[in-house]
């Protein structure tokens, strides 16, 4: 199995997917329509792109943050998390799913952050 297909057979797991650093190309599985997958996947793109920018500018700073380089992210609403991990994200339900659980999963089946993103 894929690690998009682990996610989504994931208990809580909305839906997963992968993007690419380009932006011009996306995959997904679970429970968002296209369209919805689509802007899902250039808010991530977009996001991952700013936390590398903003943790490389930390690291220029000499700020020894533990930050650098960036590896992933998470959103935490009421209701839903965003997860990132290199290129691939996931939503999961709050109310149903672990967090822990999801990101050690990202962590142990994605690979390390790229060092050339475009």
């Amino acid at each position: 199995m894929s690690v998009i297909s682990d996610l989504v057979a994931t208990p809580g797991v909305i839906a997963a997917g992968e993007y690419t650093y380009r932006g011009d190309r996306f995959t997904y599985d679970g429970q968002l329509d296209y369209e919805t997958a689509r802007m899902a996947s250039i808010m991530c793109r977009a996001t991952t792109m700013a936390v590398h920018m903003e943790t490389d500018m930390l690291k220029h700073l000499k700020t020894d943050c533990g930050c650098a380089p960036a590896r992933g992210w998470v959103v935490r609403g009421d209701k839903v998390t965003v997860c990132v991990m290199a290129n691939i994200f996931c939503f999961i339900d709050n109310a149903s799913s672990s967090l822990n659980e999801v990101m050690a999963y990202l962590r142990e089946h994605v690979a390390g952050p790229e060092e050339m993103l475009v």
